[in-house]
């Protein structure tokens, strides 16, 4: 997440409480080349609203936040060695599961950053001759802070939680729309490096798809999503609760009280700091960044304790299982349900 610490310091201590799991399973088998994997999961007729719905797990989840947020990668900071190998283990994965280029390579070169640096976007075209012409996209920062002042010999800010957690959720997205294929509407899948330099990989895409006049319906970010929020009823937050009514259309699919409001988050200004906010700036479209970073369940924001064995895979297999009938729902409706406010 971009620096937000700046306008509070290190507010980290509130209350405490527990989410409700989903157990989900399923079958391993191998993935691409680098890419551990397996096979696509239950739920083969596709329904909506089913809190049951299991498509991943932890142990897939698990794989894919391994590699990233490990100390081979150096912390993914942008123009890097580290982050190079992310890209090229995310342009692996999107091609193994059926998500195509969605320029001429999975490569977007940002045009504001100094250094060689990429977001990979990705496409799943729609299924609807009508539909398709209108786009969702769906992002996550994969970039961090590489490395930083050392902590007991430690200086590698690996980055699990921000934002290794979010770019895994996309990821797990892409794979299904990518095989299953079932949405009407096209699907964009985003993943944006130099987040941390100051939302620049989100600024320039969404800079480009304007000048480009893409079709843009919705841009639905995720960001920080690797430990479960506490004492809370919901499952999941939102950036700019009140702007949309898109609270109300993912708790329609998802058949419960997924989605919430934190106050906190409107209080420190969370909608204009991730990458969702570059394209409500150009768009005017409902934007907004998925969340359960909470500013209690989490307390190494930045830091060399940011590693990937503080991640919760239950939690997060149980977030991509549950969002993906919303997903669904929002890209197969016959009208555009998500309005402004």
């Amino acid at each position: 997440m971009k620096k937000i610490f700046s306008f509070f310091g290190l507010v980290l201590l509130l209350s405490c409480g527990s989410a409700q799991i989903v157990e989900t399973k399923t079958a391993p088998v191998s993935g691409p080349e680098g890419v551990k994997g397996s096979a696509v999961g239950a739920n083969p007729d596709n329904t909506s609203a089913d809190t049951n719905f299991a498509f991943t797990d932890s142990g897939r989840v698990g794989d894919i936040m391994n590699y990233l947020a490990s100390d081979d990668l150096k912390g993914r900071d942008s123009g890097s060695e580290g982050i190079e190998m992310a890209a090229i283990y995310i342009e692996n994965y999107f091609k193994s599961y059926g998500v195509e280029p969605f320029y001429e390579s999975y490569r977007d070169t940002l045009t504001n950053f100094k250094k060689p640096s990429y977001n990979i976007v990705g496409i799943v075209e729609g299924n609807d001759p009508e539909l398709k012409k209108e786009y969702i996209v769906i992002g996550a920062h994969y970039d961090h802070i590489g490395t930083i002042s050392p902590e007991h010999g430690d200086y590698i800010a690996n980055g699990a939680n921000d934002n290794a957690s979010g770019t895994t959720t996309v990821m797990e997205m892409a794979r299904y729309f990518g095989t299953k294929k079932t949405n009407k509407r096209s699907l964009i899948f985003a993943l944006f490096s130099a987040e941390e330099k100051g939302l620049l990989g989100s600024e320039h895409l969404a800079q480009r798809m304007k000048k480009e006049e893409l079709n843009l319906y919705s841009m639905l970010n995720f960001e920080m999503t690797g430990v479960p929020l506490k004492g809370k009823d919901y499952y999941v937050y939102i950036t700019g609760y009140h702007r949309s009514n898109l609270a109300e259309v993912s708790n329609k699919y998802a058949g419960d009280n997924l989605v919430g409001f934190l106050p906190t988050a409107k209080e420190y200004s969370l909608f204009q700091r991730s990458d969702n906010y570059p394209f409500h700036k150009e768009f005017g479209v409902p934007s907004h960044t998925y969340c359960t970073f909470d500013f209690t369940n989490f307390d190494h924001y930045h830091k060399v304790g940011d590693e990937v064995e503080l991640m919760d895979f239950d939690h997060m297999a149980t977030l991509v299982n549950r969002m993906l009938p919303v997903l669904e729902g929002i890209a197969n409706s016959s009208t555009q349900e998500i309005k402004m406010n």
